[in-house]
Formats: C-alpha cells, sequence, structure tokens
C-alpha cells in the first residue's frame, strides 16, 4: 500500500474519530454551562437523603418518591442501603416525608426503585404504584397496591420479560399494563458508553400487558422520562442524549404515532404533566461530565424546564429554576400540585417549592 493511500486513509479515520467526538461531547452536553434561576419559598424536604429519582402525585396531594437508586456509572451516597419510596402529604403544611412500609413476599434487600408511574382503578378507586427496579441491575417492573388506611404498599406482582431489557420509567395505562422506556440496548456498563459514543438509536418503547408485549417506539438516542398527557391522548417521550421531547398520539390498539418533536438544550431526564395546565415539566442535567464525574469540589447543577402548550407550532420552554448544586444536586423530576413544584434529584435530597 502506498504511503499516500496510507495518509489518506488515517486522515479519514481521524476525522470520522474527530466528529464523532464533537457528536458525543454535544449530544452528552460536556461543556455546557447556564445561569443560576432562583425561586422564593424553596425548602428541602427532611429525611431524604440518598436521591428522590422519580415522583408522582396523587389527585389528592398525596406524593409517592421512589429513593435509593443505585445506578451503573453514577455516584451513592448511601450504596449498601436498600431503596425505598417515601409518601409526602402536600396537604400538610409540616411537610414530612415518611418511608412506607412493603407487605412480606417482596425482596426489600435488593429494592433498587427507578421511575414510578401510579394507576387509579375507575371500578374502586384502587391505587396502584409501578416501579422500575433494578436487583441485581437487571430490570423489572414491580406493581404495588398502595393501601392508605395503614400506609402501606401491598406487593401484586414483579414482572419480568426480554423486551424490558433494561428499562428506565414507566407510564401506567391500566392495573397490569404501561408503557415503558428502555434507555439502552447493552446492559453492560462498558458498551453503554459505546452505545452512546458511537451515536446508535436502538432505544425505545415497550409495550406491556399480561396478553401481549410490543415495541410501540424507537430510534432514541436514550430513551428516559415518558408521560401521559391529561386527556390520555398522547404518549411523551425524553430522549436525554437527543434533547428532545417526543410526542406520540396513542391508539386504542396501544400502538403508537409520532406526532412531533421538541428540541431542547438540556439533557432531560423524568417527564411529568400538569393535570390542570397540560403542560410538560422535566428535571434536567445541564451538563452531563459533572453527573457521570462528581466532584464534591464541581457537583452537579439542577435545571428544571416547563414546557407549555407543547401541541402548538411554537411550544414556549422556560427554565423555571436553576441551581449550581449549591441546594440540589443532579435534578431528575418536576412535578406541580396545587401551585406546588417537587423537584427529585438521581441520588442528592428533594426540594419543595411554592410556585
Amino acid at each position: 500500500m502506498g504511503a499516500l493511500l496510507k495518509l489518506t486513509i488515517i486522515g479519514v479515520l481521524l476525522a470520522a474519530l474527530g466528529e464523532r467526538l464533537l457528536q458525543f461531547s454535544h449530544r452528552a452536553n460536556l461543556f455546557r454551562e447556564i445561569e443560576p434561576v432562583d425561586l422564593p419559598n424553596c425548602q428541602l424536604l427532611k429525611g431524604i437523603e440518598y436521591g428522590s429519582e422519580d415522583i408522582e402525585i396523587l389527585p389528592n396531594g398525596l406524593a409517592f418518591i421512589s429513593s435509593g437508586l443505585k445506578y451503573p456509572g453514577l455516584v451513592a451516597f448511601a450504596p449498601e442501603k436498600p431503596g425505598e419510596i417515601f409518601l409526602l402529604d402536600l396537604n400538610d403544611e409540616k411537610l414530612r416525608p415518611s418511608s412506607l412500609r412493603i407487605s412480606k413476599g417482596f425482596d426489600l434487600s435488593t429494592f433498587n426503585p427507578h421511575g414510578i408511574s401510579t394507576y387509579i382503578d375507575e371500578k374502586d378507586d384502587s391505587v396502584y404504584l409501578f416501579v422500575v427496579n433494578h436487583p441485581h441491575h437487571k430490570s423489572t417492573v414491580e406493581i404495588f397496591r398502595f393501601a392508605e388506611e395503614e400506609n402501606v404498599l401491598v406487593y401484586l406482582k414483579t414482572i419480568k420479560h426480554p423486551a424490558l431489557h433494561s428499562v428506565n420509567d414507566v407510564v401506567a395505562v391500566g392495573p397490569e399494563s404501561f408503557y415503558a422506556t428502555n434507555d439502552y440496548y447493552f446492559t453492560d456498563f462498558i458498551m453503554r458508553y459505546v452505545e452512546l459514543f458511537i451515536g446508535l438509536t436502538w432505544t425505545n418503547v415497550v409495550y406491556y400487558s399480561p396478553g401481549e408485549v410490543r415495541q410501540v417506539a424507537t430510534g432514541f438516542y436514550s430513551a428516559n422520562g415518558i408521560a401521559m398527557s391529561s386527556d390520555q391522548k398522547y404518549i411523551y417521550v425524553a430522549d436525554v442524549t437527543g434533547h428532545t421531547v417526543n410526542v406520540f398520539e396513542k391508539h386504542a390498539n396501544w400502538s403508537l404515532s409520532p406526532v412531533k418533536v421538541v428540541q431542547l438544550e438540556t439533557l432531560l431526564d423524568n417527564l411529568s404533566v400538569d393535570p390542570v395546565t397540560g403542560d410538560v415539566w422535566t428535571g434536567a442535567h445541564p451538563n452531563g461530565f459533572k453527573l457521570v464525574n462528581y466532584n464534591t469540589k464541581d457537583v452537579p447543577w439542577s435545571e428544571i424546564i416547563r414546557i407549555q402548550n407543547i401541541h402548538s407550532d411554537n411550544p414556549i420552554v422556560t427554565t423555571v429554576y436553576a441551581n449550581n448544586g449549591s441546594v440540589i444536586q443532579a435534578s431528575t423530576c418536576a412535578v406541580v400540585y396545587d401551585n406546588k413544584l417537587l423537584v427529585g434529584t438521581v441520588f442528592h435530597k428533594a426540594l419543595y417549592c411554592q410556585l
């Protein structure tokens, strides 16, 4: 092979590698900086010290909070402590979260909760809590019934399926059915970063019911948070490293068809919908490097985004809150109820604000 040809091949490979590095840097927001945005009347919730990865609020103001997530590549402040679900009554001025007891039959020692969702059965008003769990770094979906009188989660069922290989979040659509996001194709930690670096769009959304399991959407870099519109006609999916909220129409046969994509600049995580206004809220990570390379001298920021009129031609995207980690680190979700805002995190605390 001639010297010129060798140099040409090397040049092409270096150019391809450089382009891939630039794309990776952009998708991971390795160098993004933002300005702080404050909210008045904010306070940390006492008793939550090891994360509040996802939050679901019932119509009566009771909030479920998943805590204690151990996730490959991210710091955990209490790696040996099992995860738990907290309950918070937003109508109580004392704002005291309490850890919910879980009934017998469930292995608490390996509980590693991630995304959560609630479903209220119209037949008898029973409340079901769906929890993404990662026992031994596997993926399952746990279904509980909330016994409010005893403040107990009654364990009902563990769901495992090959199509649910790397679940991040769920949105419940029935007592035993849900949509779930697989945020990576590979489950191996190193291969996940290879997948992200190469830019594979293999992650997806799966519809699960006892009688049917199928992929209903794909083509995401890293499908993460998922939520349903207030009228239950649309499904919203967050693509973390794609920096997008993807809007899908939900059909009677549970299939999804794409409607539009809303582009953002941040690494958006979980999604929630304001039941009154229909606004979509997300907790986000402004800078991916600070998130995965935890440094006590340069901690991860938090960013809270609200999307108004998401179905219009010109949605309004607003940074409602942004903090440099001095108050709260690595935000994952933002949920509103009666002009109140709850902010959750991967591994840090939980924040309450009056809007």
